[in-house]
């Protein structure tokens, strides 16, 4: 089953001081990248966020959005500067008596000095950080693991009816080039009949000249070929890991094909196909650009 690049997932924890928020959006890209947004003092987690998910998606641009939020009561302490605030408390006392003022301060006026009051972030464990953060991130990545398979089944119902239309019209090109040496034989009798009037017709020479158009105007490989590549892109629909890229190959063989085809084909009836298949098969490249 194939799955799509493009998804989001959300996960929350409540740990015993710590709430954490795991959010992950995922979108198509040519190659796996991931990008990890969290607090700064936790930025040496990254990387193990990064295995964490790369783990288990292999292709597209991934954006990973992790808050943290304290919740323990302990989790940050303020802390007084004694010698500072006495020296503050000093200095103001001493302005009071020199310009002959009553000393009118409380605690609240000294503890909005500059730096009489600090607040201490304590240093925290970064293995216990990693046990809170991991099941959100868990979550997130369950959550939008479900929601690429599911786009997945859409896609892959999508591409399934497109390659039955792209064989359907491979079949009508089959048939109407196997005729067309006939019609060439009959347009260039006739053609050379009118122009010699009742003038003898060198049937080896039209032999030839209908041999000639057959051989340059000879698809049959190119459709074996794009049999062999329609039933190859559907086999890999069945897969399990990563197809995205062994589906872009396929697309490139095909579109070769078709333009061989249509380079080849001197029938009106069959460019037209051709020109249906072109616009057939570039729907079929957009939606492949969104398979992982």
């Amino acid at each position: 089953m194939i799955k799509s690049m493009t998804g989001f997932g959300r996960g929350e924890h409540v740990g015993s001081d710590k709430y954490v928020i795991a959010e992950i959006k995922t979108v198509n890209h040519r190659y796996s990248e991931a990008l990890i947004k969290m607090p700064r003092q936790y930025s040496l987690l990254e990387e193990k966020v990064r295995r964490f998910i790369l783990n288990s998606i292999s292709r597209g641009r991934i954006e990973v959005f992790i808050k943290i939020e304290d919740t323990g009561a302990g989790a940050r302490q303020v802390e007084v500067d004694k010698e500072l605030a006495l020296a503050y408390y000093k200095a103001l006392k001493d302005l009071a008596e020199i310009t002959g003022t009553r000393m009118d301060v409380s605690v609240v006026n000294i503890a909005q000095m500059t730096d009489v009051l600090k607040i201490e972030q304590p240093e925290e464990d970064l293995d216990s950080i990693w046990q809170d953060i991991m099941p959100a991130l868990r979550d997130a990545l369950g959550n939008l693991l479900g929601m690429r398979e599911r786009e997945g089944e859409k896609l892959q119902a999508d591409l399934g009816n497109r390659l039955k239309f792209i064989d359907g019209m491979c079949g009508k090109i089959r048939e109407k080039s196997s005729g067309l040496a006939a019609i060439y034989r009959d347009k260039l009798h006739n053609r050379i009949s009118e122009i010699l009037e009742n003038g003898t017709i060198d049937e080896n020479r039209i032999a030839l000249e209908v041999a000639i158009f057959a051989d340059k105007s000879n698809i049959d490989e190119e459709l074996e070929r794009m049999d062999s590549h329609l039933s190859q892109f559907g086999q890999i629909l069945t897969e399990e890991n990563a197809v995205g890229r062994k589906l872009d190959f396929l697309m490139q063989e095909m579109n070769r094909e078709i333009n061989t085809i249509g380079s080849k084909a001197n029938d009106l009836s069959i460019t037209q196909c051709v020109v249906e298949l072109k616009s057939e098969l570039e729907k079929l490249r957009e939606q492949i650009q969104n398979v992982e």
